[in-house]
């Protein structure tokens, strides 16, 4: 028997997915590598404790928290069928990241549930994103604080993109972001703070875009997405999700988190525009942004 359960920890350890086990009680009771390694947290860090002890705080697509009102393993456990679901999971390191989940009870051999299992996996568009920013990388259009795409590729990307609307008639959206009050963090923490919440708003924004999408370093705390085949409406959705995916993430300090927010303008290119007109509309959307109290998307 102990034989047959560590050929299965093995099996399960092997996995590329991230896998964790909870009793009735949702207390954590497995753990598996690719959890670990999805997370940044480590077994020995959450074994013992509950999904609900402020660990991975599921959000959905809205912002709304799923610990206590619609947790996967709760309704499976509950409904006694498995389900599959789209959340953001927090990160070890505090940004927000977008998993699949499959969810499943336990049942014994007289149809008792007894605990349940939880399966969840990066998005694939995600990690094409990531495997892009390592090509950026062997071609030095990499921003080497953030590890997002510089203002070089980010530049060759849209004349690429205005070439596509020439010929195709392709539409595409230009995102501008700052970060709120930045000053407020490098004066109050330091300057090694404000790079690391530069480094944080950057994996935020990365994990939550489309593998087609372009999203790049501008400079200082500003940061730029190019969208793909987009509306005013897309782009606003796009943004408004940036917006409130850094607004719950959060950066560790000490025994607290560091809270940071956003501010965006999101506009989309038309005929008769060039790069300086799309980004020069874009900028002032953004200080619209910044003028109407902050943490908010102007589109137009």
């Amino acid at each position: 028997m102990k034989a047959t359960l560590e050929f299965y920890r093995n099996l399960l350890d092997n996995l590329f997915d991230g896998v964790y086990i909870v009793d009735l009680e949702r207390k954590i009771i497995y753990w598996n590598r690719g959890a670990e390694r999805i997370t940044g947290y480590r077994g020995d860090e959450v074994i013992g404790s509950h999904c609900w002890d402020n660990i991975l705080m599921h959000v959905d697509e809205r912002g709304i928290q799923l610990c206590n009102q619609g947790c996967p393993l709760l309704e499976v456990m509950s409904s006694g069928s498995p389900l599959t679901a789209e959340v953001y999971l927090s990160h070890k390191d505090g940004h927000r990241v977008p998993v699949q989940v499959r969810a499943a009870p336990f049942m014994n051999s007289r149809g008792k549930i007894f605990g349940a299992v939880e399966i969840f996996s990066d998005n694939t568009d995600k990690v094409t994103a990531l495997h892009m920013v390592e090509d950026l990388q062997a071609k030095v259009f990499l921003d080497p604080l953030t590890g997002l795409a510089n203002r070089r590729y980010v530049e060759m990307n849209i004349q690429g993109k205005f070439d596509e609307m020439s010929r195709y008639g392709w539409p595409f959206g230009v995102i501008m972001m700052d970060i709120d009050h930045f000053k407020d963090v490098n004066d109050g923490f330091g300057h090694d703070m404000g790079d690391e919440a530069l480094k944080m708003v950057a994996r935020t924004l990365i994990h939550n875009s489309r593998s087609s999408d372009i999203v790049g370093r501008w400079g200082g705390e500003e940061f730029i997405a190019i969208i793909t085949n987009a509306d005013v409406q897309r782009v606003r959705s796009i943004a408004e999700r940036y917006c409130s995916m850094v607004e719950l993430s959060g950066l560790p300090v000490g025994e607290s988190a560091l809270r940071l927010t956003i501010s965006a303008g999101a506009t989309v290119a038309v005929k008769g525009d060039s790069m300086a007109s799309v980004i020069k509309r874009a900028d002032t959307l953004l200080y619209a942004s910044k003028a109407s109290g902050r943490n908010r998307v102007t589109a137009g």
